[in-house]
């Protein structure tokens, strides 16, 4: 059977019969698919019909029509497919699109609740640094309250904060129950409230200048949060008094208002009032004093360096004063911190001892000798001082400028225990060789010297938990750290690699010579294929600018330079560096050496005026801080090289150094904890 090639085929019923008269007629050919067998063939000519005007024409007419028709049909249905295909392809990659914006959406909703629960948990772990004596603090603070507006009497204000510190260990619901009361509630219940417990701490009150995170200059912020947060834990009630700063940061101090009534306070012959603000701060109860007169004293935007300090700080100390008199307050130990605050000595023994501090003792913290503040004794009259008893040698005339009292030297003298912050030197070597000054009178005095070492946060500085980090790890699972070295090398763009000896440097400052002490190091961990990395912050122009010239004279992948202090990129240069430099070991602001140990991070001090300076090979270790018995025997004698030569040649002992540093506790619980401890209790026994 023939089969007429076309568009669309008929069914071979409809096809017309084929005539062969007139053979000799051109005649057009169609295209033959079949032999008379039936078999496939390949493409042939076939004839098409003659005789159009025979009957069959009209059938033939037809068919042709409908292959015409089929052929203009077909092209609009393909091209109607072909439309309704692209719109089918639209419409998927719309939805596509639609669904990639969902899936989007949830990521960022995922992230979204990750982030809220990351910031609930680190309110969660913020609350369990506050810890619930909290309380106490806002009890005494409301205490403080009601004295200061007149409900209630200094004598029974004493006894009702007795009754509080005594009753620290009782029903924490109880205790918060009444925070919320009204004053007369408050009072009535507070009056009923059972004594279920001794207090077996001490109360003491910080008159400081500075507490971190609220206001923080040195290394005296850090220090007082810090002490106060672990005396607390150790069932001691300490509460904070702050001058009453523009620049306060109040982000962390909780429940922060003003007491309504003005308290007055004593300055250049007169009485001036002053505003009263509370709050609590990692559960440390914490007062404001604001001068209402004086206002200018703290509205500047430093806490130091004016003509004026004197007078400013000198307000502040008489009016912390007059506030705990006001209030009927009774510490076990009022705590003052360098010169600042160190004319409460001869404040408290010369005009307050006998307002009801019969039991009340004095402890100054130096922070270091080089500030000082010499003034002129006729000063002494603007707090209620008298100027003539007070300029004596072995009182506040200086020892070198006999014509200017020292106020520091107050502290030392009318205080019943100095402490000294020093992590390295002993006492022995403070008096000789870094009094300032204060040489003579220190060693009069030496007995109620004490050195204690700093400490770290460690809610803050824990490899264990720092959010900072990538990967957590501890001195028993050390896998973390290699993450948080391979994260600090892709992080910087440096060639990863865990194996790579990684040194790390932070830096506050740096002088023109100690530039040049640098790039010899620099050198030197280049040379022996290790990655470096230097991170500061260069506030002098031209040093900023010899960084940039040395950082081109480098030119090395492995050295990275970072002018730009990051906190959360400290974290993980702490943490990813084998070894981390270190200009002093004596460190009280940035704590770089107790932050390296607590990180299984190698401190290697480099003391750029002289390396030798904290080598204390074979010297005797009477009177050293454990932190400096400890890093002498360690750390002190060891070089940069010798460093990274261990780490190659000897990693089993190195990894057992570094261990056995990681398990120590340098934190403020510690050995700082420990020694004003025992100060506190000394003093309390005079």
């Amino acid at each position: 059977m023939e089969i007429l090639m076309a568009a669309s085929v008929p069914k071979p019923s409809l096809l017309p019969q084929i005539s062969h008269r007139n053979q000799k007629c051109p005649r057009p050919l169609l295209l033959n698919c079949s032999r008379s067998t039936g078999e496939s063939n390949s493409l042939s000519r076939a004839p098409l019909p003659r005789e159009l005007g025979s009957p069959s024409s009209e059938v033939h007419q037809k068919n042709l029509k409908y292959i015409d028709d089929v052929k203009k049909e077909k092209p609009n249905d393909i091209w109607q497919l072909f439309k309704e295909a692209q719109q089918n392809i639209m419409y998927l990659n719309k939805q596509r699109l639609l669904a990639m914006e969902e899936l989007d959406r949830v990521k960022n909703e995922r992230n979204s609740l990750l982030d809220r629960v990351e910031q609930l948990e680190m309110k969660q772990n913020t609350n369990d640094r506050r810890g619930t004596l909290t309380i106490s603090p806002e009890l005494l603070l409301r205490i403080d309250s009601l004295v200061l507006n007149g409900v209630i009497g200094s004598t029974e204000a004493s006894d009702l904060r007795r009754l509080v510190m005594d009753s620290r260990d009782s029903s924490t619901d109880d205790l918060n129950d009444l925070i919320y009361k009204s004053d007369a509630e408050f009072l009535a219940e507070l009056r009923q409230f059972s004594n279920k417990s001794k207090k077996n701490g001490f109360h003491i009150i910080h008159i400081s200048t500075e507490m971190s995170p609220v206001v923080s200059v040195g290394s005296l912020a850090s220090y007082v949060t810090g002490l106060s947060c672990a005396l607390q834990r150790k069932g001691n009630l300490v509460e904070v008094i702050l001058p009453k700063y523009a620049l306060l940061n109040l982000s962390e101090v909780q429940g922060l208002r003003e007491v309504e009534s003005q308290f007055y306070s004593f300055f250049d012959g007169q009485l001036h009032g002053n505003r009263i603000w509370t709050g609590t701060v990692y559960g440390i109860g914490v007062t404001f004093i604001e001068p209402v007169y004086y206002s200018s004293f703290f509205s500047q935007d430093k806490v130091y360096g004016y003509s004026n300090d004197f007078e400013r700080f000198t307000y502040f100390s008489r009016a912390a004063l007059d506030y705990l008199v006001k209030t009927g307050k009774q510490p076990d130990v009022l705590h003052i911190h360098n010169w600042h605050t160190s004319i409460v000595g001869p404040l408290f023994w010369d005009v307050f001892v006998n307002q009801g501090f019969e039991g009340t003792r004095i402890l100054l913290t130096c922070q270091g000798f080089g500030s000082q503040c010499l003034e002129q004794p006729e000063k002494l009259a603007l707090c209620g001082l008298d100027p003539s008893s007070l300029f004596q040698p072995d009182r506040l005339q200086d020892n070198n400028k006999s014509h200017l009292v020292n106020i520091l030297k107050a502290g030392v003298v009318y205080s019943n225990k100095v402490i000294i912050m020093s992590s390295l030197q002993t006492k022995g070597q403070i008096i000789s060789a870094l009094g300032h000054g204060l040489e003579s009178t220190l060693t009069i005095h030496k007995e109620k010297l004490v050195i204690s070492p700093c400490g770290i946060d460690k809610s803050t500085w824990d490899p264990s938990s720092d959010k900072f980090l990538p990967q957590s790890y501890s001195a028993d699972d050390m896998k973390g750290k290699s993450l948080c070295k391979v994260a600090l090398q892709h992080h910087l763009g440096l060639p990863e690699g865990a194996v790579k000896i990684l040194v790390g440097c932070i830096y506050s400052s740096i002088l023109d010579g100690e530039l040049e002490k640098l790039k010899t190091l620099v050198w030197m961990a280049s040379r022996r294929e290790a990655q470096f990395i230097l991170i500061g912050s260069s506030q002098n122009p031209g040093m900023k600018k010899a960084f940039e010239l040395f950082q081109e004279e480098v030119k090395d992948e492995n050295v990275k330079f970072i002018d730009a202090y990051d906190e959360q990129l400290s974290h993980l240069i702490i943490a990813g560096s084998d070894i981390l430099l270190c200009p002093s070991f004596d460190d009280p602001l940035h704590q770089v050496p107790l932050k390296a140990i607590k990180y299984g991070t190698a401190p290697i001090a480099v003391d750029f005026a002289d390396d030798s300076r904290f080598r204390h090979t074979g010297e005797n270790n009477a009177g050293r801080t454990k932190f400096s018995q400890y890093i002498n025997s360690t750390f002190a004698n060891m070089s940069l090289v010798q460093a990274i030569d261990e780490i190659k040649n000897n990693p089993s002992q190195w990894n057992k150094r570094i261990k056995d540093a990681m398990e120590k506790d340098f934190s403020w619980d510690s050995e700082c904890a420990d020694v004003h401890v025992s100060a506190y209790a000394s003093v309390k026994c005079l």
